[in-house]
């Protein structure tokens, strides 16, 4: 992300199956380096990716409205989905490398490139009833600038699916458009998936997780429960009053709503600056949750972001995990080579301060853990977000003599991160509060 008026920017078969599919692409974002923390790493699975398109039919386009009425069009909304998943990968497959383009500063077009994964194109399914991930990217990205996620989950044993939102930053009637679609975009992928993917046995349709950066954060907040303020600053900003209906108490409201999700990821989501929820809004969320986000966010706000989320979600138990000094540039992985030669393209995808590798690895650390632990119901996994010290720099480990150097705490009565190395957990802080008590 660049400055702050980017408003709303862009806005986790055995290990030896696996390294089939990856042996050609050693710099694919989604496998970690030497200084991740445990969860990080790849899973035991190889990796598929097919590409499907799901229509959403007679919707409401806010970017064809009647200069004379202020009557938007009605059309078909096609979405293109990105689907990473557990698959039998052949021996010598190659793997996949994905093109695409963004929005470069204007006048410039925008700025087409490549990124390696280790992903086949359509390899055959892994088998078996896998937990199912909705990914919704940030305002102007595109889905494969988050395959250091999407594919780093599907080796673990999830299905993820990454929607291709179409909207373009520099579009006028860009912002109102992404305010209405998002979390519509986002119930309507995860009813469709949940219904074909559950006939066909690939996902189990009770487990399902959404995962939002940005514009994203703010989807799969609304996706997810909390809703729309009917006097707030977001649903005035979209025109004719076309978002009214679906805010809080609204005729349309449920339509926004993504059903059985047991877990939510937000990546600095947007929303709080313009009173998108309030506090009533962020207080129906139900399911946990773990909003992520640097603490000097110039975009979003990290105050009356992630912040405000955090202590409004009063009856989910939630988790925050601060990149002290970090901005909002935590959505995508690694800026590519033809991303590097333009500090906007750069922008886009890189933090000034954090070095990205391992601002990646520490973020599939925490959503695996929290993953596993709500949506497959690994109580293991509590090990590694509960019960630990708020800043990270405050955790001793007086390792006994002849301790390997690279060795990882074990957590217990040890206040080192559990997972992190010695001298590699700093600059971060965790906080998680438990669910209100029912009333």
């Amino acid at each position: 992300m660049k400055a702050p008026t980017r408003l709303f920017a862009s806005g986790l078969l055995a290990l030896s199956i696996a390294a089939v599919a990856v042996a050609t692409a050693a710099d694919a974002p989604s496998r970690t380096g030497i200084d991740a923390p445990e969860l990080a790493a790849l899973g035991q699975y190889a990796v598929g990716v097919r590409s499907i398109t799901l229509v959403d039919r007679d919707q409401i386009d806010l970017g064809a409205i009647d200069p004379r009425t202020g009557i938007p069009a009605r059309r078909d909304r096609s979405l293109r989905v990105e689907i990473w998943y557990p698959a039998r990968v052949v021996a010598g497959a190659t793997p996949v490398t994905y093109d695409d383009a963004m929005e470069s500063e204007p006048p410039v077009p925008p700025s087409k490139f490549r990124l390696p994964g280790l992903a086949v194109r359509d390899a055959n399914p892994e088998g078996g009833r896998f937990p199912l991930v909705i990914v919704s990217h940030g305002y102007g990205n595109v889905p494969i600038a988050m395959s250091w996620l999407t594919e780093n989950l599907a080796s673990k044993g999830y299905v993820v699916a990454a929607i291709r939102h179409e909207d373009m930053y520099l579009n006028p009637a860009g912002f109102p458009q992404a305010a209405l679609r998002r979390p519509l975009d986002i119930a309507f992928v995860t009813r469709e998936l949940q219904s074909s993917l559950g006939k066909s046995g690939e996902v189990d349709p009770a487990r399902t997780a959404l995962i939002g950066y940005s514009m994203g954060g703010y989807g799969v907040l609304a996706a997810g429960g909390a809703t729309l303020d009917p006097t707030g600053g977001l649903v005035s900003r979209v025109p004719g009053g076309l978002l009214q209906p679906f805010a809080r108490g609204g005729a349309l409201s449920a339509a926004l709503l993504a059903p059985a999700v047991k877990a939510i990821v937000a990546f600095a989501p947007a929303g709080g600056a313009f009173g998108a929820f309030g506090a009533e809004g962020v207080a129906a969320i139900k399911s946990p949750l773990l909003l992520i986000a640097g603490d000097h966010d110039l975009t979003v706000d990290y105050t009356s972001g992630a912040r405000a989320y955090f202590d409004q979600a009063i009856n989910s138990n939630r988790y925050l995990l601060t990149f002290l000094g970090g901005g909002h540039a935590l959505g995508l992985g690694p800026a590519p080579p033809e991303m590097q030669t333009d500090l906007w393209n750069q922008d886009w995808f890189e933090d000034p301060v954090w070095r990205k590798d391992r601002l990646t690895s520490i973020s599939l650390h925490f959503i695996t853990a929290f993953l596993d632990r709500y949506v497959k119901d690994d109580a293991s996994r509590s090990a590694y977000i509960d019960g630990l010290v708020v800043e990270s720099s405050a955790g001793k480990w007086d390792a006994p003599q002849g301790t390997p150097w690279s060795a990882r705490s074990p957590g217990g009565e040890i206040t080192l991160w559990k997972g992190f190395q010695r001298r590699h957990a700093t600059g971060l802080s965790l906080m998680h509060q438990d669910a209100a008590p029912a009333k």
